[in-house]
């Protein structure tokens, strides 16, 4: 699959720009930017799984709306590429998954793993997202 700034032909043009980063970004997702909001969401349920944290909370009513979606990785994952690319990859996961398995009202941390998160393959991280969604979302007893 291209990218969706990779031109029909496979050749640039001059002038030719890319489209804005907002054409691949979900309309119900909302990223979270405020510390506060972090440390909200780290009081509240926790999942881990091989490559990653999520921490998940339910907003109080009249908060938002909609589901919103913070990313985060420490020194121990690696330099700032190491980070970096960490959290490209945790924002794709939570592009495709999110959408279909997260819940409205809630708030998702996902934070990345040292030597992990940056090498997992695609589609184990989405199935790892996905169980850990399963498990935050199922029923207290």
């Amino acid at each position: 699959m291209t990218p969706p700034e990779a031109p029909e032909d496979g050749k640039n043009q001059p002038g030719d720009t890319p489209p804005a980063a907002s054409v691949c970004a979900s309309e119900t997702l909302t990223i979270l930017r405020k510390r506060s909001e972090f440390l909200n969401a780290a009081r509240a349920r926790r999942q881990g799984t091989s490559s990653m944290m999520v921490q998940a909370r339910k907003r109080a009513e009249g908060e938002a709306d909609g589901i919103r979606v913070g990313f985060t990785c420490s020194k121990k994952v690696g330099n700032a590429v190491a980070r970096n690319r960490a959290k490209r990859r945790l924002r794709e996961a939570a592009r495709a998954v999110l959408p279909e398995k997260g819940q409205d009202g809630w708030d998702y941390v996902l934070i990345g793993r040292a030597d992990v998160t940056a090498g997992r393959p695609y589609a184990a991280l989405l199935d790892d997202l996905r169980y850990a969604l399963r498990k935050v979302h199922a029923a207290r007893k």
